[in-house]
C-alpha cells in the first residue's frame, strides 16, 4: 500500500484536507482518532490514565474529559511524556490495523506527531498542511476554546514550521479561503494515484 503521511501544527487544517481525500475514495488512517479509540472505557489506556490523573478527568459520561487531559499534560512535560509513553504504541498499534484494511488506490495515515515521531520515514510521501503560526494560534482559539497561552504551548512542544517544511515532499497552503483546498488536493490526488500505480 502506497501511504501518503499528513500531517501539519494545531489549527493547520488537516481535518478539512483529509476530508476532500475521503471525498475522493481515499481510506483515511487518524492517530487523533486512533489516540481517542484507546482511550474508550474498556479500552487498555482508559483504566491507567484515570488512575493516574483522577476522576477529575473524568465527563459525566463517563468518558475521559481529552481538554482536560491536555491542560495538564501541556502545563507539564513529565505528565506529557507519562502519556505519551502509554498512548503512543497503542496509537501504532490502530494505525497499523487501518492501514492494513486500507483499500484505496492509496492510503492517508494523518499523524500530528509524524515528524516529532519519526513515523514520516515509514511513509511514501510526507504532505505537510501549512499555516503560518498566527493563524494556528487563531483557529486554534476559536475552535476549541484554549487561552492564548495553552496554545502557544501546544505550539512550542510541537516541531517547528521551519523543520516541518524542511523534510516536507508536498505542501499545501492552509492560510486563505476553505474553497481554495480543492484544487491543490485534487491536483495531489492525481500525482498520488500515479505514484502509486508505479510502486
Amino acid at each position: 500500500m502506497f501511504v501518503v503521511g499528513l500531517t501539519g501544527g494545531i489549527g493547520s487544517g488537516k481535518t478539512a484536507v483529509s476530508d476532500r481525500f475521503a471525498n475522493l475514495g481515499i481510506d483515511i488512517v487518524d492517530a487523533d482518532l486512533a489516540s481517542r479509540v484507546i482511550m474508550d472505557p474498556g479500552r487498555p489506556a482508559y483504566a491507567e490514565i484515570l488512575a493516574h490523573f483522577g476522576e477529575e478527568i473524568l465527563q459525566d459520561d463517563g468518558r475521559l474529559d481529552r481538554a482536560a487531559i491536555r491542560k495538564k499534560v501541556f502545563a507539564d512535560p513529565d505528565e506529557r511524556h507519562w502519556l505519551e509513553r502509554l498512548t503512543h504504541p497503542l496509537i501504532g498499534r490502530e494505525l497499523r490495523d487501518g492501514l492494513e484494511s486500507a483499500r484505496s488506490a492509496y492510503a492517508i495515515l494523518v499523524n500530528p506527531i509524524m515528524i516529532e515521531s519519526g513515523g514520516f520515514r515509514r511513509t511514501d510521501r510526507l504532505l505537510v498542511v501549512d499555516v503560518p503560526v498566527e493563524v494556528q494560534i487563531q483557529r486554534t482559539i476559536t475552535r476549541d476554546e484554549n487561552t492564548d497561552e495553552q496554545v502557544r504551548r501546544i505550539i512550542a512542544a510541537q516541531v517547528s514550521r521551519e523543520r516541518r517544511l524542511e523534510v516536507a515532499d508536498d505542501v499545501i497552503a492552509n492560510d486563505g479561503d476553505i474553497e481554495a483546498l480543492d484544487p491543490q488536493v485534487e491536483a495531489l490526488h492525481d500525482r498520488y494515484q500515479r505514484l502509486a500505480q508505479t510502486e
